[in-house]
């Protein structure tokens, strides 16, 4: 299983509940319109707190500004992520969650990595 991790930041002209109630109302349904199209087999939103309520966590360890939430996506395989890139209805899909992600997300400022979990506990 290989998992997708995207750590978003929001764009500066919107608050964060304006953003993760897009998010979480428009995006959340429009990833999971695709989500049998591009395989993807779990989609989890954290949405982030109120910044005060981290700051005394974020300050003990001198961390950077928190995120505005993280998504997780898992699929199969490294070979059915590249698998998409041959099939024009994954590549449509692709470019429309992009699209949308273009309307609240702070693409610049919001790292992306694909990894493989490894539990420790749990």
């Amino acid at each position: 299983m290989i998992k997708l991790t995207f750590c978003l930041t929001r764009l500066p002209q919107l608050s964060r509940e304006a953003f993760q109630d897009y998010w979480f109302d428009t995006h959340g349904p429009l990833v999971a319109s695709v989500a049998e199209t591009l395989g993807i087999r779990r989609y989890v939103q954290l949405h982030s707190l109120a910044a005060d309520i981290s700051a005394p966590l974020r300050t003990s360890r001198r961390a950077p500004p928190e995120y505005d939430g993280v998504a997780e996506l898992w699929f199969d395989s490294l070979d059915a992520l590249a698998a998409n890139a041959e099939r024009p209805d994954a590549r449509a899909a692709s470019a429309l969650l992009l699209e949308d992600e273009r309307r609240f997300i702070d693409l610049p400022k919001s790292p992306l990595w694909w990894g493989q979990e490894r539990s420790i506990v749990g």
